[in-house]
């Protein structure tokens, strides 16, 4: 009778909205390249094997800090399991996925082969990474909509033209800046502080600060949708 062995791993999907400061900010995942075959050079999703004596969310947060050192995680939530006999050569193993978002001020210091790369212009990857990819992020997509996960993405405190250009970025469309807050504030996901951003160097009236209700995820409409202009 033949037996078999199976591996189980803990991948992380983890995304960031980068470059704020510029004029197209771009929804971007983090990757490390592969040093050693199978699929050398190739880009990877941080993780590694499930441990004997770990559960799978204590497993995936000690390998984003253990081997990307990314500790500033504002959401992480578990995604799906692939499971294809072939995804990897070699023993059976199973991916369970997960999502992770780091709000858009952070800057972790990374190992020299970890980098953000846009989602929209990804590079060659590894195994069946790139469609854990794609799942991540229509995952997001589906969340900003009747959920108030916007604020793992946000700073704690924002003019709007800045959450704009964060749902902009992880919709993948552009959003009109005074809809989003008619949306957000009716469903009590942002709220005023009171105070106002430093004005720039073309003067103009300070433009009101927001900040999101709640750091911890809940439902806000589950029926909603942010669709694209038509």
């Amino acid at each position: 009778m033949s037996q078999f062995s199976t591996a189980h791993e803990v991948l992380a999907v983890v995304f960031q909205v980068r470059g704020l400061d510029t004029r197209k900010p771009q929804l971007s995942v983090l990757l490390w390249e592969r040093a050693l075959d199978p699929e050398r050079g190739a880009w990877a999703l941080p993780g590694g094997r499930l441990r004997d004596d770990e559960d799978l969310t204590t497993s995936v947060r000690r390998q984003l800090a253990e081997k990307v050192d990314l500790r500033e995680i504002a959401h992480l939530e578990q995604l799906a399991v692939f499971s294809d006999p072939h995804r990897v050569p070699g023993v059976r193993t199973i991916a369970s996925t997960f999502l992770g978002l780091v709000p858009s001020p952070a800057q972790p210091e990374l190992p020299p082969d970890t980098r953000w790369h846009p989602v929209d212009d990804l590079p060659p990857m590894a195994f069946d990474h790139r469609p854990m990819v794609t799942h991540a992020h229509a995952r997001l997509i589906a969340k900003l909509s009747y959920t108030n996960i916007g604020f793992a993405l946000a700073p704690r405190e924002f003019v709007l033209s800045t959450l704009r250009s964060i749902y902009s970025a992880a919709l993948g469309h552009q959003v009109d800046a005074t809809n989003l807050q008619r949306v957000l504030a009716r469903r009590g996901v942002i709220t005023r502080t009171g105070t106002t951003a430093a004005s720039g160097r073309s003067g103009g009236r300070p433009a009101a600060l927001f900040r999101f209700t709640d750091d911890e995820l809940r439902v806000t409409d589950e029926f909603a949708a942010l669709r694209p202009p038509a």
